[in-house]
């Protein structure tokens, strides 16, 4: 009960509901998960992100657990279009979703199919380009490739929402009662309100730098007003400011 209670305090209430944040875009704080080596798993709060697209078209980010208070607030703001899994790591309530809403298509980030295993029984389209999707007109899309890693950021064209999902951790201390954890979001540089990239994943951008800071550049010149993070606490204005001190570290 203890440890279910320390962990608890690393979410965003109220769960499993779509929140607003600006005109046609909510988010959906979830729930803690465990990630890491079996020997030190350490908890991360979930987030999702909807995007409503004309049509009442859904865009449906990096998805949390669907369950059925849920899916009713869902029909109130739209149909589930496409369902996205940005990164390698995201993608565990995918399934989920696809069930409920086998209509919508799903787009995979490289990586996902290895890590997921039996996990994702389906192939999805991939996200490997610039262009070529359906919400092109309303959301830009762009893949950050590195060696282990590679993440496909969206950003919401109307409403200046930046996307992101590891590319910035944002841990916030008063929310930690782990000592450990405590200090592995600091060393790890993922600590609020200095939240980054965190150190390991930087090695995976490693061979190429300069794609990765050709990305930042163009995430700096889209002008965020916010930036959605997957995990911690998110950036409800001076997105490019943010973006500039969270990216510091690639000189």
């Amino acid at each position: 009960m203890q440890e279910s209670w320390q962990e608890s305090r690393l979410t965003y209430p109220p769960l499993n509901t779509p929140k607003p944040v600006a005109d046609d875009v909510w988010i959906i704080d979830g729930p803690v998960i465990r990630f890491g080596p079996r020997w030190l798993r350490m908890p991360f709060p979930t987030r999702a992100t909807i995007i409503r697209l004309p049509g009442a078209r859904l865009f449906i980010h990096s998805p949390t657990p669907l369950g059925d208070e849920l899916k009713t607030e869902i029909a109130r703001l739209g149909v589930p279009s496409w369902i996205i899994g940005p990164n390698r790591l995201h993608y565990w309530w995918i399934p989920d979703w696809h069930a409920a809403y086998p209509d919508a298509r799903v787009f995979l980030a490289r990586g996902i199919a290895q890590q997921a295993g039996d996990r994702l029984a389906l192939d999805g389209e991939p996200l490997e380009a610039r262009s070529g999707y359906p919400w092109d007109e309303c959301i830009a899309t762009l893949p950050v490739a590195g060696s282990y890693m590679t993440e496909t950021v969206f950003f919401d064209l109307k409403s200046r929402t930046l996307l992101l999902t590891d590319l910035i951790e944002n841990f916030e201390a008063d929310r930690i009662r782990s000592p450990l954890m405590r200090l592995l979001t600091w060393i790890g540089g993922v600590r609020d309100p200095d939240g980054s990239t965190p150190r390991d994943m930087r090695v995976t951008f490693s061979r190429d730098r300069d794609a990765l800071k050709a990305a930042v550049a163009r995430m700096i010149e889209w002008n965020p007003e916010r930036i959605i993070l997957a995990h911690g606490r998110w950036y409800d204005r001076n997105g490019r400011a943010e973006l500039e001190r969270a990216f510091r570290w690639l000189g």
